[in-house]
């Protein structure tokens, strides 16, 4: 019974990995082959389709070289994986499993991108759109592609007060940064784990320090 139930929740977890990185891939290559660079699709005054890339993490933050970050991505997605599948052996509730399963497929999703795009892809220009050209032959070697980001939410577009200091008078937008279905599965699932699995998180922890006491002894 036990073992069907470990079974059950491993099946799971590489479902949502396959589905999430299924999904992500799709909307990027539709994006990248049907839309020029900064090419905006009106949806809805707070919803534009809007094609950007960038050479770095979520949300197009920037941290140190593109190599090295594409290396930090495949260590930390091993140790996802090897973390995850760990739980899922010791039982845990299957929420957990869950979202440990959405942070892995953000991870994947977006490594991918550095992985082939460049690889598989010509150079995106606002002048044109992209298109697949023979393996080998993209704008980028392997590991150094640009990640795919669509999604703008610009729920509130207004200018700051006159009277406010340094930014009187500029434009401001709420939630401003583009993103995709990658970034938006890791940070949901984050926003679920602080929520709902505090307690898994702190024994994780525990369990961590032991580990470590214990190898030092």
């Amino acid at each position: 019974m036990i073992q069907g139930k470990l079974i059950t929740k491993g099946r799971l977890a590489t479902l949502i990995v396959v589905a999430i990185l299924l999904i992500d891939q799709a909307i990027k290559i539709w994006v990248k082959t049907s839309m020029s660079l900064h090419e905006s699709i009106h949806v809805f005054d707070w919803f534009y389709i809007t094609f950007i890339e960038n050479m770095g993490m979520a949300f197009g933050m920037q941290l140190g070289s593109k190599i090295m970050l594409s290396l930090f991505r495949i260590i930390a997605i091993g140790y996802l994986s090897y973390y995850t599948w760990g739980q899922v052996k010791k039982g845990v509730r299957t929420g957990y499993i869950v979202c440990l399963a959405m942070i892995l497929a953000g991870a994947i999703g977006n490594l991918l991108d550095c992985m082939f795009y460049g690889l598989i892809f010509n150079e995106s220009s606002p002048y044109y759109v992209s298109y697949f050209v023979p393996f080998g032959t993209g704008y980028a070697p392997f590991l150094m592609g640009k990640v795919v980001d669509m999604f703008y939410f610009p729920l509130i577009e207004t200018e700051w007060p006159m009277w406010m200091p340094f930014v009187g008078g500029e434009h401001f937008v709420f939630f401003s940064p583009v993103f995709n279905f990658a970034d938006a599965s890791i940070s949901v699932s984050v926003v679920l784990l602080l929520l709902f699995f505090r307690k898994e998180i702190s024994e994780s922890f525990a369990e961590g320090k032991k580990e470590k006491k214990e190898a030092e002894a």
